[in-house]
């Protein structure tokens, strides 16, 4: 890393405010662009903030908020990360702009978990140097990036973008061409459609469906994920059972009755005016429940890097 290397992050909101936070963290110059005064006036606290949290700040962070594309200084600039509004128009106006002001060696990337980058790149005509690039929240925290490809990204890019995550610290998951929900959310999406499933038919209670998966497998995947964790017990006790199992599994295609019926009456979870979801909530369980969290994502953090210090 040279001394005056500059992420450029579009969207100064919860992600782009954290994604800047992992580049400071690592003595990087982030430059956030968000068009909102309030919003804008919180990063210079907000970032410093966000990259103490890691753990692993150096000195040298610094971060300027800008306005707008027109203010970003490109000198020092090594790769641009767009994390503004989930609307294809928005996102494809965003880099279309992009492609104008941004140098032709620098990587456009995308956070969005949903959009693939081929279409938001669809009217650009340098789509070669376009990737997603997927953090999963709180990004600051959580170690793992996936870097994925549409079918005109050029394979050096998306080892460039790897090469830049892992110098801050990330994780990077390659994958190879677009899909629906990229690896990650593709694999959670199949347990929770399992997960409610099961609550919803009255097999077990929301509070029963998270400690099986909290105290149960789930507290293996801090050491092995699902294909190693096979490799050391026996593909074959897992093919056996499988047999038995897959037939009976879900297969919903819509979201389950359960789930549509709690966004219907406007039970999202903390952050509804109702403060109900799968759990009813007040102000202190709330509190407690986030403050839980953060402290054992920290934990298993620690965990994960020990492991690569070894």
């Amino acid at each position: 890393m040279a001394l005056n290397d500059s992420v450029v992050v579009i969207g100064g909101g919860t992600m782009g405010c954290d994604i800047a936070g992992i580049f400071y963290a690592a003595g990087w110059n982030a430059q956030v662009v968000e068009t909102n005064e309030k919003v804008r006036a919180r990063l210079t606290s907000a970032v410093p903030a966000a990259a103490a949290e890691t753990g692993i700040h150096r000195q040298g962070g610094t971060v300027d908020a800008l306005a707008s594309l027109a203010n970003i200084d490109w000198s020092h600039a090594r790769i641009v990360i767009e994390c503004v509004l989930e609307e294809l128009s928005v996102k494809q106006q965003v880099f279309q702009e992009l492609e104008k002001l941004a140098p032709p060696d620098i990587p456009l990337t995308s956070n969005s978990s949903g959009l693939p980058i081929s279409k938001i790149a669809e009217h650009c005509t340098s789509a070669q140097r376009m990737l997603n690039l997927h953090f999963f929240m709180p990004a600051h925290l959580v170690p793992a990036v996936e870097v994925v490809r549409s079918v005109h990204t050029d394979e050096a890019r998306a080892q460039e973008v790897s090469d830049i995550m892992r110098s801050v610290r990330k994780k990077p998951v390659q994958v190879k061409r677009d899909v629906a929900g990229f690896l990650a959310n593709r694999i959670q999406h199949a347990l929770m459609r399992e997960a409610i499933a099961l609550v919803d038919e009255g097999f077990a209670s929301a509070e029963d469906v998270d400690l099986a998966v909290r105290y149960g497998f789930g507290f293996r995947y801090i050491a092995a994920g699902p294909l190693l964790q096979k490799d050391l017990a026996g593909i074959d006790i897992h093919c056996a059972a499988a047999a038995s199992i897959y037939p009976e599994l879900h297969q919903n295609t819509e979201p389950s009755p359960l789930m549509k019926n709690l966004v219907s009456q406007g039970h999202y979870g903390v952050k509804s005016p109702s403060r109900k979801g799968f759990y009813d909530w007040d102000e202190d369980s709330i509190a407690r429940a986030q403050s839980r969290y953060q402290t054992a994502l920290k934990k298993a953090m620690q965990i994960l890097r020990d492991e690569d210090n070894d």
